[in-house]
C-alpha cells in the first residue's frame, strides 16, 4: 500500500487519513472472506504490513472493533469475528459491505430494510409533519426532474438524499429518522457502483412528485403507495435475477 505524507506530516493513503484508508482494506477483507473468521492479527502485523505507526494501526483498530468486525483478545491482538457478530446498522460498515464483493447482498438487505421502513415514514410526514415543513418536498422534487433529465447525477444524488431525509425526520418516529444516514449510504452506494441509470427513469421521477404532493396534502394514504411504488422500482432494479426477494 502506497504512503504518502502531506505538508503538515499527516500520514494519508488512497483514502484520506492513513488509519481510514487502513481501516477499509482490513475491513473489505473481512467481509470478503480473505481475513478468516477467528484469525488473529496483532497491531505489529498491521504496522508491518502498511507501513504505518502504532498509532495509525491503533486507530484502525478501534474502527474495525466499533463496527463489530473484530474483537481484541489478550496475547493474540485482533480476531476476525463472524456476521452474526457486526454491527449491520453501522453507516461506515454498511458503505465497505457496499463495496466489496458482497455488494449485491448488502444491497437487497438495505432495499428490503428500506421498503419496510420508508413507505411507512411517509404515511406518518403526511400525517404528522408540520404543514411549512412538507411544502419543502415540493421544491425537492422538482429540482429532482430537473437534475435527472439533465442527467446531473451528482447533483441528484444530494437533493435524492436531502428529500428522504426529510421524510424520515418528518415521519414522527424518532427511529425512522435514525436510519437517515443509512438511507443516504445507500443512494450513495448506488450511483458509486454505477447501479443508477444515465438518467433517472421518468417513472421514478414522477413517483417523487406523487410522494411529495401527497405528503404536502397531508394524504397518508397516498403518500405511502406512491413511496411503496418508488421503492418496488429500486428493488427491481437491484436485485439480481435467480437472486432470492
Amino acid at each position: 500500500m502506497r504512503i504518502d505524507v502531506d505538508p503538515a506530516g499527516e500520514a494519508t493513503g488512497p483514502g484520506g487519513l492513513l488509519h481510514e484508508g487502513v481501516t477499509r482494506t482490513l475491513g473489505i477483507e473481512i467481509i470478503d472472506g480473505v481475513w478468516e473468521i477467528g484469525q488473529p492479527q496483532t497491531l505489529e502485523d498491521i504496522q508491518g504490513r502498511f507501513n504505518v505507526s502504532r498509532t495509525v494501526a491503533r486507530e484502525a483498530a478501534r474502527q474495525l472493533e466499533t463496527m463489530g468486525l473484530v474483537r481484541t483478545r489478550r496475547r493474540h491482538g485482533l480476531v476476525a469475528q463472524e456476521k452474526s457478530l457486526w454491527h449491520v446498522l453501522d453507516s461506515s460498515l454498511i458503505d465497505l459491505r457496499l463495496h466489496s464483493t458482497r455488494r449485491e447482498e448488502q444491497l437487497r438487505s438495505l432495499t428490503h430494510l428500506r421498503l419496510a421502513v420508508e413507505p411507512a415514514a411517509a404515511e406518518g410526514a403526511a400525517r404528522n409533519g408540520d404543514v411549512h415543513a412538507r411544502a419543502r418536498l415540493m421544491p425537492l422534487a422538482s429540482e429532482l426532474r430537473r437534475l435527472g433529465e439533465a442527467g446531473e447525477l451528482t447533483e441528484f444524488l444530494q437533493v435524492d438524499i436531502d428529500f428522504h431525509r426529510t421524510i424520515l425526520a418528518l415521519s414522527g418516529n424518532e427511529l425512522f429518522a435514525a436510519l437517515s444516514d443509512i438511507v443516504a449510504v445507500v443512494l450513495t452506494g448506488r450511483t458509486e457502483l454505477g447501479l443508477m441509470p444515465p438518467r433517472p427513469q421518468p417513472e421514478a421521477l414522477d413517483g417523487h412528485e406523487a410522494v411529495a404532493e401527497a405528503i404536502f396534502r397531508g394524504d397518508p394514504a397516498t403518500a405511502r403507495f406512491a413511496m411503496q411504488a418508488i421503492l418496488d422500482e429500486v428493488r427491481d432494479a437491484v436485485v439480481l435475477p435467480g437472486s432470492p426477494t
